[in-house]
């Protein structure tokens, strides 16, 4: 699989554990020099940063705006954070630079876009996932890839669902019948996406792909590299 532009979302999880950062990194420059994709952009995501502003709002009511663009700067951060550790990866703040460039390796720091543009509710079902492909739309991205710490969306029997539309993703939650998964010594129902990311796969008719960016897995380089579907362990949300 090639493609000539795609998004990658990394997950807390991911950024929180540096063995599994280094493999994920390490996975999306085999795709960018190898020439499967010829324009990467990575989106950090909030992790453990954004989960502090979310305990601080509780505590201490912070108006709406603040706290949303608060947990947006996170994100930025953590951007910087992963250029500093891989010099050889771009960052860039400026979505003309990702659109001029023949060819790119960059990380995207969201924060002064989503501050101009303020389109997106200024709410906590409102994550890194969502805000990922909200950015694919307005860069005209017609592939959004979340990297998680889990292969994807898993059912009671620990089945891996590879492709559902979001009616079914809904009907599976609303049924109870999503996974139990042991996360962080917390007892997790196996939902790794944000309330509104549904609604906006939809609404943009962008599908949504989680891959799994854990150090022993090389989920993402099988995605692109193996043409068996059956051989590739992920799940991809379309629109319904």
């Amino acid at each position: 699989m090639n493609l000539d532009i795609a998004i990658f979302k990394i997950g807390g999880h991911i950024l929180g554990n540096r063995e599994y950062l280094n493999s994920t990194i390490s996975q999306l420059t085999s795709l960018y020099e190898r020439n499967h994709i010829r324009k990467i952009v990575i989106i950090a995501g909030g992790g453990s940063s954004a989960n502090l502003i979310r305990k601080l709002d509780k505590k201490f009511n912070f108006e709406n705006t603040t706290s949303h663009l608060m947990a947006i700067y996170t994100m930025d951060l953590n951007g910087i954070k992963i250029s500093n550790y891989f010099p050889k990866l771009l960052k860039t703040d400026n979505l003309n630079h990702i659109i001029s460039a023949s060819k790119i390796f960059t990380v995207f720091l969201p924060y002064e876009y989503l501050k101009e543009t303020d389109e997106l509710p200024h709410n906590w079902e409102i994550t890194s996932d969502s805000i990922t492909l909200y950015l694919a739309y307005k860069f005209k991205i017609e592939n959004c890839f979340l990297i998680k710490n889990v292969d994807g969306i898993i059912v009671k029997n620990n089945k891996i669902v590879k492709d559902l539309t979001t009616k079914e993703y809904i009907a599976l939650k609303e049924s109870g019948k999503l996974a139990n998964l042991n996360l962080d010594d917390e007892k997790k129902e196996s939902r790794p996406i944000d309330p509104y990311l549904i609604k906006l796969i939809d609404e943009f008719r962008i599908p949504c792909v989680i891959l799994n960016g854990s150090y022993s897995s090389l989920r993402i380089l099988k995605y692109f590299k193996i043409s068996d579907n059956q051989k590739k362990i992920y799940t991809k949300i379309k629109f319904s």
